[in-house]
């Protein structure tokens, strides 16, 4: 066990207020520690528990340790508005963002500087009763105003409003903290992450993101705005940004060291892949949990309209009108129905919109370490966002890590993860978490895995067959060519009403084609992003098109394990909508959501093709039907050990 001390300050020295194990550990074993003062290092003798000389953190196996009071009325707090380079509601003043500070109080008596955890959010003041979009309409149809709106919550309590509230801590009170019942200026925004870091030594930020709560200026649903506003607060901790108190006085943050970590959930990990894009200074590190790296995976996919997962008919719009909660309801009103024309749910193309939402193309200007957190059964905030945003930081240099966990929406690493990557980057502690391995995963038993890199650095493309079943049954899922036998076409009849997962388990259905593998083996693990390509032709001008990863166990039943979406009719480019003419023959290709899953021996890999997906798509009128030609249509796994492992296993 390695113990280090990190003196801060200057005058007269204060003890530390709560001694822990860590350090009364390190003097009981006579270990010697590094102190640096005024930036110069020297060794020291070992640190003592009964009499401490100096303020400042403890390390112990490179870790910040709890040596400081727990205790939430020592700690101080104060309520500031960051000044923003914006004007995003038009009032003629600059935008001005709502942030709580939460720091020790050795910050103000022992000179003790402290680096940030910063976690901003649009929900913190909570959000209001809105309607999604109807999407029991026919494809590339432009509703009528007025038309095609549902209730989100129901006649009770709207279980949509509570899922966001909870992934963003919305109460105040995150898991493991408890209510704050000092006296003196409470907190309005959230407690979350004070319990954690605050003993560490760390301060920590709550910031409200604009158009909600104590904030100024408009909501836009990840624009350029949002990330200018909470990047503010950034350029605020390092000095180049001015804040005010409620007075007006002006404020400034003489007590941190500048260095920044910021980390959140959902819409609160998206704005710091957001803050990351700018390559602002002082940001050192991020740890976007089920966020977002470009807004148009989010509410689109391949051309075609496509909602996250238990919001169907979610949009750019509808979600700008839950997190409005500034106290002004009129000010952004031209705002929000711009995003509701320039969102485009007739077409799904890409546009200048979303671009301005693509975190992707400032992707060269990340420096900030990021430690991706991400559910392998996220549906809200699918994969993709993850998988391409960190694939990205790899090809830059930047350093990174991933956890991937079998749960779905949210899910943090550990404390003990989180503090080795703040303590390395916040604090400059060198302890070696740029050489750790790159990827830890929770396997399907719930065990956690480290591996060198994600995906699985011997994953191969391994590119599979459709052999066609008979009689509406399965066909064959097959690496070997000769299997195919002559040109075969097989048919898809749209229902929309039909789920997923109900087509995936028929035994027989013309709503959907279904190929399985053999009986595998041994077990076959898949680490990245499955690719699928068909040879289709329709019989009406537009359709969508849906592509399952199916396993099926020993008794047949199914498990779909990705998914993926297109519209035909954007065949060569997202950007670009193109006229399908009933008839002629297409080919599609088009990505599924990325996945690390390992098939047990016994089971079987299956690919399920339907054309509407109930719980994601537009639901056309049933009856489109959709021609496949089997000979021509392939799908492609990223398989560990590739090809040679699928034949093997493949029974």
């Amino acid at each position: 066990m390695s113990v280090t001390r990190l003196v801060t300050g200057s005058g007269a020295p204060t003890a530390l207020r709560s001694p822990r194990s860590a350090r009364r550990g390190a003097a009981a074993l006579g270990l010697a520690a590094t102190m640096t003062f005024a930036g110069v290092a020297a060794t020291s003798a070992p640190v003592s528990a009964a009499a401490d000389p100096a303020v400042g953190p403890v390390f112990t196996d490179g870790m910040a340790q709890p040596v400081f009071s727990t205790n939430r009325n020592d700690w101080l707090r104060e309520e500031v508005w960051v000044e923003t380079p914006i004007d995003s509601d038009g009032d003629g003043r600059n935008d001005r963002v709502h942030a709580e500070v939460t720091r020790l109080r050795e910050t103000e008596t022992a000179g003790l500087k402290s680096p940030v955890v910063y976690e901003v959010s649009p929900y913190y003041a909570g959000g209001n009763s809105v309607a999604n979009h109807n999407v029991d309409h026919e494809l590339h149809e432009a509703l009528r105003p007025g038309k095609g709106w549902m209730n989100r919550g129901g006649s009770t309590k709207d279980p949509a409003t509570d899922e966001r509230l909870a992934a963003a801590g919305v109460a105040g009170v995150a898991e493991g903290d408890e209510a704050v019942t000092g006296t003196g200026p409470q907190p309005a925004i959230s407690t979350s992450h004070e319990s954690n870091w605050l003993p560490r030594g760390f301060a920590v930020v709550h910031a409200e993101s604009l158009g909600s709560g104590k904030s100024d200026g408009c909501p836009t649903t990840g624009g350029r705005n949002e990330t200018i506003g909470a990047k503010a607060v950034v350029d605020w901790l390092n000095g180049r940004a001015k804040a005010y108190d409620a007075t007006g006085r002006e404020v400034s943050a003489t007590w941190t060291t500048g260095k920044v970590g910021m980390i959140g959930t959902s819409y609160n990990g998206t704005l710091p892949n957001a803050v990351a894009s700018t390559g602002v200074e002082g940001l050192e590190a991020i740890v976007p949990i089920s966020a977002i790296s470009s807004w148009y995976d989010y509410y689109r996919a391949n051309g075609a309209v496509v909602a996250p997962g238990g919001y169907q008919g979610e949009d750019a719009d509808v979600l700008a009108e839950y997190v409005y909660t500034r106290a002004d309801r009129q000010i952004c009103r031209s705002v929000i129905e711009d995003l509701a024309k320039e969102q485009d749910r007739v077409t799904g193309d890409y546009s200048a919109f979303w671009d301005e939402r693509n975190y992707l193309n400032d992707v060269d200007k990340v420096r900030a370490a990021t430690l991706v957190a991400h559910g392998l059964n996220d549906w809200n905030v699918k994969t993709k966002h993850a998988a391409q945003w960190y694939e990205a930081l790899k090809a830059r240099g930047v350093p990174h890590k991933i956890y991937l966990h079998q749960g779905g929406h949210g899910g943090s690493p550990s404390v003990n993860v989180l503090n080795r990557w703040f303590t390395r980057y916040l604090w400059d502690q060198q302890n070696g978490v740029e050489n750790d391995q790159r990827a830890l995963i929770q396997r399907e038993n719930r065990t956690l895995v480290e591996y060198p890199e994600w995906p699985e650095p011997t994953a191969a493309d391994t590119e599979l067959n459709l052999a066609p079943g008979t009689d509406g049954a399965a066909g064959v899922l097959t690496g070997d060519k000769t299997r195919l036998g002559k040109p075969v076409t097989e048919t898809i009849v749209d229902d929309a009403s039909k789920r997923a997962l109900t087509l995936a388990d028929a035994v027989t259905s013309p709503n959907r084609l279904a190929y399985k593998s053999g009986a595998l083996t041994d077990a076959v693990r898949l680490s990245g992003t499955p690719q699928i390509s068909l040879r289709m032709s329709f019989d009406q001008p537009a359709a969508n098109v849906t592509a399952l990863l199916v396993d099926y166990d020993q008794n047949g039943k199914a498990k779909i394990i990705t998914r993926g979406w297109t519209d035909p009719q954007n065949r060569t480019s997202i950007s670009k909508t193109e006229p399908v003419k009933p008839g002629s023959p297409y080919r599609l290709d088009f990505d599924m959501q990325p996945h690390d899953y390992v098939f047990a021996a016994g089971h079987r890999i299956g690919i399920v093709l339907l054309s509407s997906d109930y719980e994601y798509t537009i639901r056309p009128t049933p009856g489109a039907t959709l021609h496949l030609d089997t000979t021509k249509s392939t799908v492609t796994l990223p398989l560990v050990g590739g090809a040679a492992a699928f034949t093997a296993a493949n029974g």
